[in-house]
């Protein structure tokens, strides 16, 4: 067992705890089509130096990502957001989850864990499985500028927001757009809606905004100190562990100390940077469910404090987005710039109430 540093955030304060944890990595293929799990692949790599928004990346790199996009050419497209399930149990495992470009991963009533997987130079023959869409999507999405959001239905007037957010473009897949959908048999509904880049994109061929990089980049990593995992506490079920995995030079993404994997691919999520964000939240007016309560509304304007991992060490961060059409950048608390390395990136959106007790950093 190591010596595990358990850093409890409280306000806008931080103490520090010294804790132990046991982690186990337990191969999970829950409903994948094949019973051995390959080496995970993680993301193109690749160096870059710091950029400032609005300066674009080369004209070869996804903006996103900073890695050379295939064929060296960068699709002319809008960022395309999905919005994917993360209950417990059928919605599990995921399809798509490598071939996004970043991933939010966002709480919804009773801290239920749901995705918006961006994708803009991959492509995904799989996504899913697709879910209603909430209030902080359509609050995401204005950092992209231009995009397009697919969700699966939804209470009205999450529905209308989106369909009125400046910029953004909504794909009700239950509604007007579903010929881009389809349902598969090996699982139950709400569990077994999908559909791919491809037919999102056959949706608008009309748009054609590449988006502006949303991160800066930078070579290396100040100061950072090393880490082997952390472990987000968000609610029963979606608890995450982070695993550094060196000779793969990726985070693996897991539940409860078991791997998690992406059914499309058959390989373990991984992530490049994993980028986590505490914010304050309110509940929303409107119940998303029977028994239960407003969603979820969390606060991504404005500032404070969180947490950036990379190359297995990480550093304290403020996030700063001072409106909705803004980027988040990452400073340290000084004020220096802080950069992501070239490839995917999670950003995990922690609510302040979650990260006072539920945060835990293992060297």
């Amino acid at each position: 067992m190591t010596r595990t540093t358990r850093i409890r955030l409280v306000g806008l304060g931080a103490v520090v705890v010294v804790a132990g944890v046991v982690l186990g990595v337990v191969v999970s293929n829950s409903g994948a089509k094949a019973s051995k799990m390959g080496a995970p692949r993680p993301h193109r790599n690749a160096t870059s130096t710091t950029k400032k928004r609005p300066v674009e990346v080369r004209s070869y790199r996804c903006p996103l990502t900073d890695v050379p996009a295939p064929g060296l050419v960068v699709p002319q497209r809008p960022a395309l957001l999905v919005k994917i399930g993360n209950e417990p149990g059928p919605s599990r495992p995921q399809s798509g989850l490598n071939e996004a470009d970043v991933v939010f991963d966002t709480p919804a009533e009773g801290f239920i864990m749901r995705y918006i997987a961006v994708f803009q130079c991959e492509n995904a023959t799989m996504i899913g499985p697709l879910r209603s869409v909430r209030w902080i999507d359509y609050h995401l999405s204005p950092e992209f500028a231009q995009s397009i959001l697919a969700f699966a239905g939804g209470i009205d007037p999450n529905v209308l927001a989106a369909a009125s957010t400046p910029g953004l473009t909504s794909a009700d897949l239950l509604t007007g757009q579903a010929s881009a959908a389809y349902r598969t048999t090996d699982r139950y509904p709400p569990d077994n809606f999908y559909t791919s880049t491809s037919a999102l994109y056959g949706l608008f061929p009309q748009l054609s905004r590449t988006p502006s990089p949303i991160f800066q980049f930078s070579a290396s990593l100040p100061d950072a100190k090393p880490v082997t995992s952390v472990e987000l506490d968000f609610s029963g079920g979606t608890d995450v562990i982070w695993n550094w995995q060196p000779a793969f030079h990726a985070w693996i993404h897991t539940y409860s100390g078991a791997t998690d994997i992406d059914a499309l691919t058959l390989q373990p999520v991984s992530t490049t940077n994993v980028v986590i964000e505490i914010v304050p939240y309110t509940y929303g007016p409107y119940i998303e469910s029977t028994g239960g309560t407003g969603d979820i509304q969390s606060q991504t304007t404005g500032t404070g404090l969180g947490y950036l991992l990379r190359g297995g060490g990480y550093i304290p961060i403020v996030w700063r987005r001072p409106k909705l059409g803004d980027a988040t950048t990452f400073t340290t608390a000084s004020g220096q710039p802080v950069g992501l390395a070239p490839g995917r990136t999670w950003v995990e959106i922690m609510t302040d109430t979650q990260a006072s007790s539920g945060l835990h950093f293992t060297p």
